[in-house]
């Protein structure tokens, strides 16, 4: 039996709240809310920010930026998007993003079919506003990303240490191909 959607309605700011990998996310729309249909939330990402990279097993991630500069990895392409770029990430396929500007940025991501919310929900910090700053990631933050990752489906890919420059790299392309 189908759950019927729901009106949704919110405010700016307002809406569930998360600190999860370094970023800000707010729950705009779950699975529940849409009868199954997607998930829709709004991140905050500062200069440095974005999850490592990743591959969705059981949903495609859509991401609609509305201000600042995100740096996207998808399979072997580097994508730097701007306010007003989409761009669809199927399932399957390794990806990143991160930001690094100088300066924060938010997008849109749209995930279906749902249940990426319950995964940010598990792996994340209830934040009590969405301009709340993010919280600082720990090792206990990573252990629980990595043990309750493939739960949902979602495979964290390791990163890989940039010799040139000496340091992790979060985001090499050779990794996401």
């Amino acid at each position: 039996m189908s759950v019927p959607a729901q009106i949704i309605q919110f405010g700016p700011g307002e809406g569930p709240v998360v600190s999860a990998v370094g970023d800000v996310y707010r729950m705009l729309a779950t699975g529940v809310q849409t009868g199954g249909a997607y998930v829709l939330s709004e991140a905050r990402v500062p200069p440095g920010g974005g999850p490592p990279p990743h591959i969705h097993h059981r949903e495609d991630e859509a991401f609609f930026v509305l201000e600042g500069e995100i740096t996207f990895q998808l399979g072997g392409k580097k994508l730097v998007g701007r306010a007003g770029t989409f761009i669809q990430g199927p399932r399957g396929v390794p990806h990143a993003f991160k930001n690094e500007s100088p300066a924060p940025a938010r997008m849109l991501i749209l995930v279906t079919p749902p249940g990426f919310e319950k995964f940010m929900v598990e792996i994340g910090h209830p934040l009590p506003a969405f301009d709340s700053p993010p919280l600082p990631v720990t090792p206990a933050d990573i252990q629980r990303l990595l043990a309750v990752a493939p739960k949902y489906g979602i495979e964290i890919l390791p990163p890989r240490i940039d010799v040139v420059r000496g340091t992790t790299a979060a985001i090499v392309a050779a990794d996401l191909e």
